[in-house]
């Protein structure tokens, strides 16, 4: 299920107890921190010239005094990953093994800043193309091969090779140029303000050479990297083990000896193993535990809205949403904080842009009214739209919160029918334009540009609406190009001025990350991005 590079139902988000990220993104730096402080790379970026230069941020730490245990940490996952190669994965699940495999050339800290990693600092040209990066010297594979700017040049090709799924997010490179052993220069075909956080993820992981060529496909289940966990085994369906690098390069980490990932994907059976002890740690919660959790002695809950969304496209090329004023009306008339508390339990934030809480971009824009049934009733008249009837296309198994939005259109006298079809076929349809409503969300990332560009700009491959505005289209790319943060969401403040009126997606609301807990785990530390980082985790005996 791709969760990690494609569009996710609602029906996932609540069988994973809206536990996801990308994306994506829990504004405060504080909250959801259940103790402790979480490892993080080593290094001070600094500022070498150019325009933007590396951030002078490092995420939190945890504490490089502690000493290392002969812990092992279980992690319950709702979903067996696919695969454990990061340039051919496709699935949200897969990132929260490979952040424990692999080290990528920069990270983010809890307040979504960008900070060093493999990469101890970066300098960005004037023109904003050249990316130069000065890489660590003391890094060595799992296999003992060294890290060098030779490894990164053949990481970013291999991602962009045509079958990798991280061929779209790298488009924007040009060349990739060895300087020396510990410096490489990325130049891009043209200035993408998103890029280094494109490289907070798989893009920028940084897997083996030598075992990548030597396994070749084989190299899904038999992953190499440079992280603070090796790969020892896999049982498909069952788990996942990981034991601890010795030769990390940041001495004194990982604090844990084992870290073993269980899968199950049933939400109350991951919780009835966290409650035993058999896990220490889940990605998933039934939403109705959620609350009682919160009060229970001996666990911690993390309850924070993500970096994603969820919500409904409209398709203007279709009747009856071919006329904007329709549009308008059904966005009025959706109850998000009934959605939240019915359907979701608490375990999502109501919202109206694909900007979260953390996103510099998040603002008034995420801002949304009461229903109003008067106003829409005015709309729909305005538009001709007497006796309105029209199909919603939704994941199979997701009923309720379909039916919620339908009993919400019908208080203005839309007739919408709910149609269950499989998530591959709704997908399929959704690029098709086979529909006249999708109920599809987004899992999130870092960067407020890739929550909304694709989805939005005129062609864009997520454009499932069909929706086409020069204005938009004009603010969306400047927004990309533009490196001053204030200026970009000002670029999309007027984009949301626009899609407020024209409407061809309803934001309904941000998926939250949720995770359960025993007492017993130290040094985890929330982001946003929703991966359970576990350099710096450590359990109580």
């Amino acid at each position: 299920m791709k969760l990690g590079t494609q569009r996710v139902g609602v029906w996932l988000v609540l069988v994973m107890a809206l536990a996801l990220v990308l994306a994506a993104c829990g504004g405060d730096d504080n909250k959801g921190n259940t103790g402790g402080g979480q490892a993080t790379a080593g290094g001070q970026a600094t500022t070498t010239g150019g325009s933007t230069s590396g951030a002078a941020n490092t995420a939190p730490t945890a504490d490089p005094n502690a000493p290392q245990s002969e812990a092992t940490i279980n992690i319950s996952l709702n979903a067996d990953p696919p695969s454990l190669d990061p340039a051919a994965s496709s699935a949200f699940v897969d990132r929260q093994v490979h952040n424990s495999i692999f080290d990528k050339l920069v990270d983010l800290d809890p307040k979504l800043e960008i900070v060093p990693m493999l990469a101890t600092k970066w300098d960005i040209s004037q023109d904003g193309l050249n990316y130069t990066f000065t890489l660590r010297d003391d890094v060595k594979f799992h296999d003992g091969t060294k890290f060098d700017a030779e490894v990164v040049k053949f990481n970013i090709e291999r991602g962009l090779k045509e079958e990798s799924p991280r061929r779209n997010e790298l488009k924007s490179v040009k060349t990739v140029e060895v300087v020396n052993p510990t410096t490489v220069k990325i130049t891009l075909k043209e200035s993408f303000a998103p890029f280094l956080s494109v490289l907070t993820d798989r893009a920028g992981m940084m897997v083996s050479p030598k075992a990548a060529k030597e396994l070749g496909e084989n190299f899904r289940t038999k992953p190499v990297g440079s992280g603070p966990f090796k790969f020892q085994e896999r049982v498909t369906g069952d788990h996942i083990t990981l034991v601890r690098n010795e030769d990390y390069w940041r001495k004194g980490f990982p604090k844990a000896k084992q870290v073993t990932y269980k899968i199950f994907t049933d939400a109350t059976t991951a919780l009835n193993n966290l409650r035993s002890g058999q896990v220490d740690f889940t990605d998933v919660l039934p939403p109705v535990e959620v609350a009682k959790m919160q009060g229970e002695q001996g666990f911690r809950v993390v309850n924070e809205a993500g970096l994603g969304y969820q919500g409904m496209y409209l398709n203007t090329k279709k009747a009856p949403f071919d006329k904007p004023e329709v549009r308008k009306a059904v966005d009025l008339l959706v109850n998000r904080e009934a959605v939240v508390k019915v359907v979701l339990q608490g375990t999502g934030t109501p919202g109206h842009s694909p900007f979260a809480p953390s996103h510099f971009a998040y603002g008034e824009s995420d801002k949304y009214t009461p229903p109003d049934v008067a106003q829409a009733q005015q709309l729909l008249s305005k538009a001709g739209a007497s006796n309105l009837e029209f199909t919603l296309k939704t994941s199979t198994g997701n009923t309720e919160l379909a039916q919620l939005i339908q009993g919400n259109l019908q208080a203005a006298g839309i007739n919408m029918k709910i149609e269950q079809v499989e998530f591959g076929t709704l997908l399929e349809q959704g690029e098709k334009g086979q529909f006249q409503a999708l109920q599809l969300g987004w899992s999130g990332r870092p960067d407020p540009d890739l929550n909304i560009y694709d989805f939005i700009v005129t062609g864009g491959a997520n454009n499932d609406a069909r929706y086409s505005n020069p204005t938009v289209d004009e603010q969306l790319n400047l927004a990309r190009k533009e490196s001053d943060e204030a200026k970009r969401k000002a670029a999309y403040d007027k984009v949301m001025q626009v899609l407020h009126e024209e409407v061809p997606y309803v934001y309904i609301y941000h998926q939250n990350n949720v995770f359960g807990m025993t007492s017993k785990i130290t040094g985890f530390q929330y982001v946003p991005d929703g991966i359970i980082r576990t350099v710096g985790m450590n359990k109580q005996q």
